[in-house]
């Protein structure tokens, strides 16, 4: 099952190691769950990972912002083509990456997001599935 992984929940996996996505993480180690993600994407979790809280988590977890995006980008299958803009726009513009290439793809979405989560009737419609987990 292919999904798409908002950068909240990419930073819970790749940087605070929370226990609530173990389960996550393993079934993309075993190719259980196919992890699609766009270049814009991965451009965004970098771009976070240079917030101060972030960084400051970084260096106390021994890690830096290159061994986080080495790791998105074992666990990614990445698309480059820039998926075509989907028919409900998110109400956060840095958030519409994320339901365009999900509609495109017809991938469940993982987000905490509340502009995502908000849009679970409308993207459901559409075949994409909305959830925290």
């Amino acid at each position: 099952m292919r999904i798409v992984i908002d950068t909240n929940i990419a930073l819970d996996l790749l940087v605070f190691d929370d226990p609530d996505y173990a389960s996550l993480l393993a079934a993309l180690e075993t190719g259980k769950l196919k992890w699609i993600a766009t270049p814009a994407m991965r451009e965004e979790l970098a771009r976070v990972l240079g917030y101060r809280l972030v960084a400051e988590r970084l260096v106390r977890n021994g890690r830096d912002a290159d061994g986080v995006l080495a790791a998105f980008d074992r666990h990614v299958l990445p698309l480059h083509e820039v998926p075509p803009r989907a028919p409900c726009v998110c109400s956060d513009p840095d958030d519409q990456i994320f339901v365009d290439l999900a509609v495109a793809q017809g991938a469940r979405l993982l987000s905490k997001d509340r502009a995502l989560l908000e849009m679970r009737k409308h993207l459901a419609v559409l075949g994409v599935q909305v959830s925290v987990q």
